[in-house]
């Protein structure tokens, strides 16, 4: 299953240059200044299921790949090291690079970055490692991703937020639509006024201000998209726990077979108290070294 957009709100602040090359100065500490170093990056295959997908943007040879999630999910390296893949089967196409030359191909550097914003409690800040997901453990994995995830939620890492007013706004924009969802207003509804308070405030104006129809209908999608996510999953772990229940009622009918059983009791009597079939007790009894079971 795919989703018609590839890009949340979020993501949409990285495609620009300014925006991009602020949010990395202040993860890195550096002081680039001029927007036009910034190689705003394209993938077009990606494995993303969700609107949510990567920004993505070189700068001084160091390739970031940026993203936002909501719901926490552990397998961001595994999904960051075949976005790297593919970005760079795209990258050697673009800049004319042979893989079977004799020299040395020299690639950019690979960052991989998650900012977090969901409900879930999450540490200030996180290593995801792909070697985790290795069904067998190794001390030196021969190959390895590092995925850093910085939760951006309100009351964690305020320096990197105060460093950033991109991460900063985008934080109060979410948490607006939240607060507002609270109050019992609907979705376009909620966006809208946290997209006015925005304005209001100044914060991400110019952004807000061009864009402000394009994030009302990409944020719409998002949330729409969440809400039956956590549908799909309720209704999943509903009709799993139906199927447990029926799993444990069934086991517990054949324990209860087997013993009256060895309790040498008439199958009709067994039968007419489990609802067993008289064919199946004999195959129980025999399966249990019981064949000699009283009819």
């Amino acid at each position: 299953m795919s989703r018609e957009y590839k890009s949340d709100v979020f993501s949409m602040l990285l495609e620009d240059k300014a925006n991009a090359l602020e949010v990395y100065n202040a993860l890195n500490n550096t002081d680039y200044t001029d927007p036009e170093e910034v190689e705003i990056v394209k993938l077009e295959k990606g494995v993303s299921l969700s609107i949510r997908n990567d920004a993505s943007f070189i700068i001084d040879m160091n390739l970031s790949f940026y993203e936002h999630q909501s719901t926490y999910n552990p397998n961001m390296p595994l999904r960051s090291m075949i976005y790297f893949a593919n970005t760079m089967e795209e990258w050697l196409k673009e800049n004319d690079r042979d893989l079977f030359s004799e020299r040395l191909i020299k690639i950019p550097t690979p960052h991989f970055v998650t900012f977090y914003n969901g409900l879930q409690k999450r540490p200030e800040f996180e290593e995801m490692r792909l070697s985790r997901a290795f069904c067998r453990e190794t001390e030196e994995p021969e190959i390895e991703v590092v995925c850093k995830v910085y939760n951006i939620n309100p009351n964690h890492n305020q320096g990197l937020k105060k460093r950033s007013p991109v991460l900063e706004g985008y934080t109060y924009f979410v948490e607006k639509v939240r607060e507002y969802q609270k109050q019992n207003r609907n979705v376009e509804e909620a966006v809208d006024t946290a997209i006015e308070d925005c304005i209001r405030k100044h914060i991400l104006e110019d952004f807000f201000r061009t864009r402000k129809d394009e994030v009302k209908k990409m944020t719409h999608l998002d949330y729409t998209w969440e809400q039956r996510e956590k549908l799909i999953r309720k209704e999943e772990y509903e009709q799993g726990l139906e199927r447990g229940i029926e799993k444990g009622i069934e086991q517990g009918t054949y324990l209860v077979a087997e013993n009256m059983l060895l309790a040498k009791k008439p199958l009709e009597e067994i039968m007419t108290f489990t609802g067993i079939s008289i064919e199946k007790l004999k195959e129980l009894a025999t399966g249990n070294g019981m064949a000699d079971a009283s009819e």
